[in-house]
């Protein structure tokens, strides 16, 4: 048996229940995972409150794609995993068929990656859903450059954090963005080369500013909604609006032809492009190992709760107040 948090139906942090559950055995191509620490994402205050891209199929339902740990037992059919691995997870999966919130876990080995040496259970939960989430849309299918211009919207979320990193490890310009002034300072301590404050400055005219009037070969936009009028008027000719999530939960216009049809690419993107995908995986982590390796990369934690603290952490990442990510521990 081992305490995994479930819920019984949708609602708010208070629905979240830390029940006993029997684990069971690996299936061939799974592994049995003793888990130390898990980060939190948006995703999960969404799929638990009803409103995310999938909805729980049954219930009492499970949470969370992302967390470090070590094997405990592997499938038939697993290679490159042994039994003492310490290892993360990362997003690979739907949280109909997995959860990693809890003590003990079942996953696909596929969802697997080994943390580098020197890498703690707290980063190793908090690392790679960021980093691979801003390598897989802005290097891997972007193709960002040196001397390219990435505007980065929510900018202080851990992807967005992540996301700053990225473009100066290759060579680019991040100009990050935030709604308040209260987060600026973090955001140019983090490597932004400027920040818009959207309650104070206009977007438009601030990044054209900043561009000599060019615009930005990317837009990295977790928020979508009607925003992105205004964001499709700073992408340069040719530039790409990269649209991975909807934090507006607003419908989201097409704004090319309220523009004149400008040569404006607008696409969504999603993790699973390149945690499902083994070639982008595996380039994903070599570039992150690499850059954690270098010292170019670092998580960015913002807060530590306990795994009894479950209801606690998502109430705090409703709140919205958070630079970097939010991870729970579990103590065995």
């Amino acid at each position: 048996m081992a305490r995994i948090v479930r819920f019984h139906e949708t609602g708010g942090p208070d629905v979240l229940r830390l029940e006993d559950v029997e684990i069971g055995e690996p299936g061939p191509d799974e592994v049995v995972i003793r888990v130390e620490a898990f980060g939190l994402n948006r995703a999960e205050v969404m799929f638990r409150s009803g409103n995310y891209i999938e909805s729980a199929r049954k219930f009492p339902a499970r949470l969370g794609t992302e967390a470090s740990g070590v094997v405990e037992a592997v499938g038939a059919q697993v290679t490159g995993f042994a039994v003492g691995d310490p290892i993360s997870v990362v997003p690979a999966f739907s949280m109909n068929d997995h959860g990693v919130y809890g003590e003990r876990t079942i996953v696909p080995a596929a969802a697997l990656v080994h943390r580098p040496e020197g890498i703690g259970a707290v980063a190793g939960a908090a690392v790679w859903m960021p980093y691979v989430t801003a390598y897989g849309a802005l290097v891997e299918v972007g193709g960002m450059r040196a001397g390219d211009t990435v505007v980065i919207t929510a900018a202080s979320s851990s992807v967005g954090l992540a996301a700053i990193q990225t473009a100066l490890r290759v060579g680019a310009v991040p100009i990050a963005t935030t709604r308040t002034g209260a987060k600026k300072k973090a955001l140019l301590a983090a490597g932004a080369a400027d920040v818009v404050v959207t309650d104070e400055e206009d977007v438009v005219e601030r990044v054209l500013g900043l561009t000599d009037g060019r615009g930005a070969e990317f837009v990295f936009d977790a928020i979508a909604g009607p925003g992105v009028l205004d964001l499709a008027k700073v992408v340069a000719p040719g530039g790409t609006l990269i649209e991975y999530g909807a934090l507006s939960g607003e419908t989201t216009p097409y704004p090319a032809f309220d523009l004149g049809m400008p040569a404006l690419n607008m696409r969504t993107y999603t993790l699973f492009e390149t945690t499902t995908d083994p070639q982008r995986l595996r380039r994903a982590e070599a570039f992150v190992a690499s850059g954690l390796r270098s010292g170019a990369f670092k998580p960015v934690v913002d807060r530590v709760f306990g795994l009894e603290e479950i209801a606690d952490a998502h109430r705090y990442m409703e709140a919205g107040a958070q630079v970097g990510k939010i991870v729970v521990t579990v103590d065995h």
